[in-house]
């Protein structure tokens, strides 16, 4: 009875939010609609380039919540109303559910052709950034011999020390973040540690918030000493010394945000000029200055390539959006942080 409920509740529309923020870059004559996961005080550059660039646009940017902006995308879509001109989400599951749902159009240039195939879909979807899921951590409260280079580091020291760590680990809460979810769906694939994690993560009591800016923001004050799987990017552009990040040694998963333009965009050209724009090198080199676009090669990460789990844009990630597998693995996840009181 208590699996069909979840199941059911799991399939239930939630009520849809308004969007975070809103910015507007330039001042042309043409109304652009782009809406994004993506924090609005880190893409402002890329942005205000391109409007400078192309000054027939004045630019909405709206910032979303990935569940809340997934939910707009796929009602729009279905309605056939006005669209937003282009769609950037970090929760690329969502995004390959709107390709397969024939909710985006197709675009081609030599930019997207040069992609590598883990990083576009069908010419409709496009990976435009970098980005690792790292631990991060407190550097002013763990000495350089305490911090977790992998999992299994991690494990042993939430055992060693449960004290040490109790309500001090943090994560995203997957209910809440679609980003939280495909990183937990992901390491749910590697079965040597996930339920190890988290009946550890359970046992320290530790914490699942909302979102990359305050988990990072609880590490750089001390209320955590450890952030697992937040995105590097964030970390590496909060400009906050005293947050570390690793990218762990055992498996580092890769993201790459998904771009896409709606079929029913009025501006879909400009819409493919602002792809053509993040692809290309003056795109990339500004996105790497926002941290959005990271150096994967070993030198550069000092990560071996066994270790680089890339997450493609692809069917695959269909899986995710199972509706029995999400009421399970939010199941488990809801018991290991909201575990029931003992009697």
């Amino acid at each position: 009875m208590m699996k069909a409920l979840l199941l059911a509740l799991a399939m239930l529309p939630a009520p849809l939010a308004a969007q975070e923020a809103t910015a507007t870059f330039g001042a042309g004559e043409t109304d652009f609609l782009m809406r994004s996961t993506t924090d609005i005080t880190i893409i402002r550059p890329v942005m205000e380039r391109f409007a400078a660039l192309n000054p027939a646009l004045t630019i909405r940017y709206e910032q979303w919540g990935s569940n809340d902006l997934f939910e707009l995308s796929r009602d729009d879509c279905a309605s056939g109303g006005a669209q937003a001109d282009a769609v950037l989400s970090s929760a690329v599951q969502q995004m390959v559910w709107l390709v397969n749902a024939a909710c985006a159009a197709p675009y081609r240039s030599d930019a997207t052709a040069a992609l590598p195939a883990s990083r576009r879909w069908r010419d409709e979807l496009w990976g435009i950034t970098t980005e690792p899921a790292v631990i991060a951590y407190n550097t002013e409260l763990l000495a350089a011999e305490d911090v977790p280079r992998s999992r299994f580091a991690l494990l042993d020291a939430l055992r060693a020390r449960p004290e040490l760590y109790r309500n001090r680990i943090a994560t995203y809460d997957i209910a809440e973040s679609g980003l939280g979810y495909l990183f937990a769906y992901s390491d749910s694939l590697e079965a040597t540690t996930f339920g190890a994690l988290l009946e550890s993560f359970s046992r320290v009591d530790a914490v699942a918030t909302c979102c990359s800016a305050e988990i990072i923001a609880g590490v750089a004050e001390g209320r955590y000493l450890i952030a697992y799987n937040v995105l590097g990017s964030y970390v590496a552009s909060a400009g906050a010394p005293q947050v570390g990040m690793i990218l762990p040694e055992d498996y580092t998963l890769v993201l790459s945000r998904g771009y896409m333009i709606p079929k029913g965009a009025a501006q879909a050209a400009a819409a493919a000029r602002l792809l053509d724009f993040l692809l290309g090198p003056e795109g990339q080199a500004l996105l790497a200055g926002a941290g959005l676009v990271t150096d994967m090669g070993a030198d550069q990460s000092g990560l071996a390539s066994s270790a680089r789990r890339f997450i493609p844009l692809s069917p695959v990630l269909l899986v995710a959006r199972d509706p029995g597998r999400r009421a399970l693995l939010l199941q488990f996840w809801s018991e290991s942080f909201n575990p029931a009181p003992l009697p």
